[in-house]
């Protein structure tokens, strides 16, 4: 669904992303785990076709993203850390816009608009500006906007910073039956208690670089994955 293939960014002499290969399959749960600037969001935007690379590819659901975005960007959505919305609108003319943009018919967005609003317990701010949202309406907002088109990949970006317990809970449960349909998701957290219990495969980037990757178990061992992603900063301190 996902393939990161030897993925090299650059910002002068420094190499925010040196040599990526990651495989995402159809069904998983991969968790994207790493310090403050290892190269987690740089490499996530150039997954959605937001940041040009130097050299390697990436290829979503078999198209590249370099030679194919429109394609690409078809096939999935992507939820930032911070959602940077559109203020001026109301929350139900983003998610009309939105549904413009994938040219969803208009009995079926209707459906799923109110669908996911009712699960996030945010129909009745939907007539709201966007400017008048808290920080966790706002990236309700956006997760209701990621799953309109039913994407077959959805890239986050510390997607529960900012939700209060209910909305992690449900975003977890969402995620979870996403890939039991065939779908994928590939996302990064600090949280790593949630990446612990939520993820079928993890990888840990340091400096740009892959440390490790593999099943949680594999990974993981007998440790805790908190205490495996502590000795791996230590051993490359």
């Amino acid at each position: 669904m996902l393939k990161i293939e030897n993925l090299t960014k650059r910002f002068g002499n420094n190499a925010a992303v040196d040599n990526l290969s990651i495989h995402i399959l159809p069904g998983e749960i991969y968790g994207f785990i790493g310090h403050n600037g290892a190269g987690k969001t740089t490499t996530i935007k150039a997954c959605c076709g937001i940041m040009q690379f130097d050299s390697g590819e990436i290829y979503i659901d078999g198209s590249s993203i370099r030679t194919q975005p429109l394609e690409c960007k078809k096939k999935l959505a992507y939820i930032p850390d911070n959602p940077d919305l559109y203020e001026f609108l109301s929350g139900i003319k983003y998610l009309n816009f939105i549904a413009d943009v994938y040219s969803i018919d208009k009995t079926v967005r209707e459906a799923r608009i109110k669908k996911y609003s009712d699960l996030f317990e945010l129909t009745g701010d939907l007539a709201q500006p966007i400017s008048a949202y808290s920080h966790g309406m706002k990236q309700k907002l956006a997760i209701i906007s990621a799953l309109l088109h039913e994407p077959k990949l959805i890239i986050m970006d510390e997607p529960f910073v900012g939700l209060d317990p209910k909305a992690s809970h449900l975003l977890k449960q969402l995620m979870r039956e996403h890939c039991d349909n065939g779908g994928a998701i590939f996302f990064s957290t600090h949280v790593l208690d949630v990446a612990e219990k939520l993820c079928d495969k993890v990888a840990i980037i340091r400096r740009g670089k892959l440390v490790t990757s593999g099943t949680m178990e594999e990974v993981r061992g007998n440790d805790s994955l908190e205490e495996v992603f502590l000795e791996l900063e230590e051993g490359h301190a």
